[in-house]
């Protein structure tokens, strides 16, 4: 009779990576592949910041990014101009936790 070995393979769920709520007032830096949600020809790469609202009970949280006055200052006019016409505020944007890191 052919013997028969049984392995023990312990099988466990994917590791969840805990998302941490960034807190207002935390400066963030936008992610090289970021572009505006609602003009995706715009990149947001580099774009620097600070979170002045957070959306959301559970990730993925929707922050509000307030761009510094540096970013503002160099923003394309056609960009400026295009939010305008859409009544959409261009010195804000609204991400989500995989859209940055922390700039501190």
């Amino acid at each position: 009779m052919p013997s028969v070995t049984t392995v023990n393979q312990q099988h466990s769920a994917p590791v969840k990576q805990k998302t941490v709520k960034r807190k207002v007032g935390t400066r963030v830096r936008a992610l090289d592949s970021v572009v505006s949600p609602d003009f995706p020809d715009i990149s947001f790469a580099g774009w620097t910041g600070k979170v002045v609202e957070v959306s959301g009970r559970k990730s993925p949280f929707k922050y509000f990014i307030e761009w510094d006055d540096s970013i503002v200052e160099a923003m394309p006019d056609s960009y400026v101009k295009r939010c305008e016409d859409q009544q959409i505020y261009h010195r804000w944007a609204c991400l989500t936790d995989a859209d940055f890191e922390t700039n501190e």
